[in-house]
């Protein structure tokens, strides 16, 4: 039975692929934002940051991702819904200092999904399962949940 040797590859290589693991690595609150992808869940806020000279963010499609320009560049990127879009920063004389994608996708944990032919509906089940509406559920489904939602929401502030 012959025997296995360790490969071992020539450090440019393996230098090669350490600088490319650092340079994909997702976007952290104290780390710029890449110049990729930035994916969000809907419903979902993520804090990133912009350079320090950002003074304007502009979302190519705010119906998918809301931002809120905080200071020095920081900013919470909140999914709105389903799709991809992209987030430019210009600075206070218009000049582009980083453009990303941003992705947003839908929640992976706890959501179960009922499917009756073409009607969908959405629980969440954290543990026991409840209504919880989403995107792409039926119309009907959606409303009557979401009236009883806001309904119980004008109760809870109704005394304040």
């Amino acid at each position: 039975m012959p025997r296995l040797r360790p490969h071992r590859f020539p450090l440019p290589t393996v230098s090669a692929v350490l600088a490319l693991l650092v340079l994909t690595a997702p976007a952290r609150a104290n780390e710029p934002a890449p110049q990729g992808a930035v994916s969000v869940q809907v419903d979902n806020a993520k804090v990133i940051r912009l350079p320090e000279k950002t003074q304007t963010v502009v979302v190519g499609n705010p119906m998918i991702a809301d931002i809120t320009l905080q200071k020095n560049g920081v900013v919470v990127l909140t999914g709105k819904s389903f799709g991809t879009t992209n987030l430019i920063a210009l600075d206070g004389k218009g000049a582009m200092l980083a453009e990303s994608t941003i992705s947003v996708q839908a929640p992976q944990a706890s959501i179960i999904t009922v499917q009756r032919g073409l009607d969908r509906e959405s629980y969440s089940c954290t543990p026991n399962c409840q209504p919880s509406v989403q995107l792409g559920d039926a119309t009907k489904y959606f409303d009557e949940t979401s009236k009883q939602a806001e309904a119980r929401r004008g109760m809870a502030t109704a005394n304040r």
